[in-house]
């Protein structure tokens, strides 16, 4: 069994397509691990706020499948398959870490997005602090010690629980 975190992020419809997308990582592994959601501004472009967590889960798929397997997810609950990176979306759903899994190309592994934005790197530190990310040498806690994102994100009241 691998180890792997993945970003999951909504804007449309939001407490429907967390619910849902946890529900769908449940069939592709288990173990899951939810960190707090955070209610965060669109980062690049002007829309509604997103709620952000991380999931951390374990499976038995190997990356390429894990990787097409979100994409369907995605799909089947409402994101177009042309959609561009800054835009609403139903569903956007990032493998941040995959066991310690290096990779340039799709999917980029570690996912630099943990040096870029509090809402991958926050959720993170509840849920690895000490995870050593591949590649790069240092903790996640590390990283956020020496990181400054400046970000507001509000905690959101966990609304479900993990029942399936």
């Amino acid at each position: 069994m691998i180890t792997t975190y993945i970003g999951v992020g909504s804007n449309i419809e939001r407490h429907r397509h967390i619910e849902e997308a946890v529900r769908e990582l449940s069939k592709l592994g288990g173990d899951l691990r939810l960190s707090t959601i955070y209610e965060c501004d669109a980062v690049g472009f002007e829309s509604e706020p997103f709620y952000n967590l991380v999931v951390e889960m374990k499976t038995s798929i190997d990356l390429l499948s894990f990787s097409e397997r979100l994409r369907e997810i995605e799909i089947r609950w409402g994101r177009a398959i042309d959609a561009g990176k800054y835009e609403p979306r139903t569903l956007d759903l990032d493998i941040i870490f995959f066991g310690r899994e290096v990779s340039e190309s799709h999917p980029e592994l570690p996912r630099s997005d943990i040096y870029k934005y509090a809402f991958v790197l926050q959720p993170l530190l509840e849920l690895c602090p000490n995870y050593v990310v591949p590649k790069d040498g240092r903790t996640v806690k590390q990283i956020w010690q020496q990181l400054n994102l400046d970000t507001l994100m509000l905690p959101v009241p966990s609304w479900f629980y993990l029942n399936f």
